[in-house]
């Protein structure tokens, strides 16, 4: 009788641990000289994954800062917040026009975090982040078919540090415009 449970845990056990975690790898973010309001790199990825830049709208080779002349490529957030801050709005309504009067452009929104939180949360909270920049740009006319969103989390911090003004700057999502 004692030994079932035993061998339950046993073989939960030999489950649990065959169950390698793989490796996941983050290529080099080429800095973009493009920015807007504050610093930072911009990197490449893909549809709610990392992956090769070249595959990509806005990868390697792409026209990289197609988009208005003058705006900024970055909004800021803040502290555990997706929503986006109404400093934002006629920043939105730029790209948004300029996307619905260009509609070959195609833009990237990549969402970043700080480094507080599990990676886990923050790849969500990224995620979050660059859907609301992507449902606020459609509402302002930009087309379903131009816009990709991609989320980095923690993993691409625009300024190294732990202090809040460190964080400001991470917290955030690039619009990143190619081909």
């Amino acid at each position: 009788m004692r030994l079932i449970p035993v061998l339950l845990t046993l073989a939960c056990t030999v489950v649990l641990a065959g169950c390698p975690k793989k490796a996941t790898t983050i290529p080099d973010a080429p800095a973009d000289t493009t920015q807007g309001a504050g610093s930072g790199t911009t990197g490449a990825g893909g549809e709610g994954q990392v992956g090769d830049a070249r595959d990509l709208p806005g990868g390697e080779g792409a026209a990289i800062g197609s988009g208005p002349t003058g705006a900024a490529t970055i909004i800021y957030f803040d502290f555990d917040r997706s929503d986006i801050r109404s400093e934002y709005a006629e920043l939105i309504n730029t790209h948004a026009r300029h996307l619905a009067a260009a509609g070959s452009t195609r833009i990237r929104l990549e969402g970043h975090t700080d480094e507080r939180g599990s990676r886990e949360y923050n790849i969500a909270l990224g995620e979050r982040r660059a859907q609301a920049v992507r449902r606020a740009l459609m509402l302002q006319g930009a087309g379903d078919t131009q816009l990709t969103t991609v989320s980095y989390g923690e993993e691409r911090p625009a300024i190294e540090g732990s202090e809040e003004a460190s964080y400001e700057k991470n917290r955030r999502v690039e619009l990143v415009y190619g081909r």
